[in-house]
């Protein structure tokens, strides 16, 4: 299996970079109060950093929301996960954990404000691209069972016609969600070459070291941008 960006992503995102961890052996049964204690932290300092300020208006944030512009896309309308994720935090709507691989990538995420996914391996098939949609790719929203047909040209993460999420890091498919029954996993980490690759790559290497630490699974990281647009995963 590889991970594959296409062309024509740097031809729109010139500067997008990936950071990328897959992690194979992972029992995802077993709670670890250390990753739980690691979220609330990443919270806190959440509510800390934008008691005053709003999240959209943060320097880590515009890159993103000026990059959905470029695509066309609404980022008050379709916000990055990130910022989604942030915003509920300033707004004190609670954060919930949902089984540990999750909190950590959350707890990641939220630490280096860069997006962070990730998708059970198992239940995809073939290569995973960042690519633009064509007509008839196939999207099941997140806790829902009927699939959105896709129109052409919208940035997206795909394994085949499954897209894994649309609005390249705006909602994750319900296909290659992240359960407790997940073992192996892909971890991609979005940014910016001269922006914020620096916590891209931080973040990238923290989730490794964690995910070594807490599950005792197989680690491998790699980093996609302009120069190396493939990697086997």
């Amino acid at each position: 299996m590889k991970f594959i960006v296409t062309e024509a992503v740097f031809k729109k995102l010139e500067k997008v970079c990936f950071g990328v961890v897959v992690a194979r052996g992972i029992n995802n049964k077993v709670q670890h109060t250390e990753i739980a204690e690691l979220l609330k932290t990443s919270i806190k300092s959440i509510e800390e950093k934008f008691a005053h300020t709003k999240v959209k208006e943060a320097k880590e944030i515009l890159p993103y929301r000026e990059a959905f512009q470029k695509l066309t896309m609404n980022p008050n309308k379709f916000m990055s996960s990130i910022e989604a994720m942030a915003s509920r935090i300033e707004k004190k709507k609670g954060f919930p954990n949902i089984n540990p691989i999750v909190d950590l990538g959350n707890a990641i995420s939220l630490k280096y404000l860069v997006p962070l996914g990730a998708h059970d391996m198992d239940s995809t098939s073939g290569d995973i691209y960042v690519r633009f949609s064509e007509q008839g790719d196939k999207f099941i929203p997140f806790g829902q069972e009927e699939e959105e047909i896709l129109e052409q040209g919208e940035l997206i993460y795909s394994a085949g016609d499954k897209v894994k999420t649309r609005r390249w890091i705006w909602r994750q498919s319900e296909q290659g969600k992240v359960t407790a029954e997940s073992k192996n996993i892909f971890f991609p980490i979005d940014g910016f070459i001269g922006q914020n690759d620096d916590r891209v790559i931080a973040a990238r290497n923290e989730l490794a070291a964690m995910l070594k630490q807490f599950f005792d699974c197989e680690v491998e990281v790699g980093f996609i941008d302009q120069g190396n647009r493939e990697m086997e995963i």
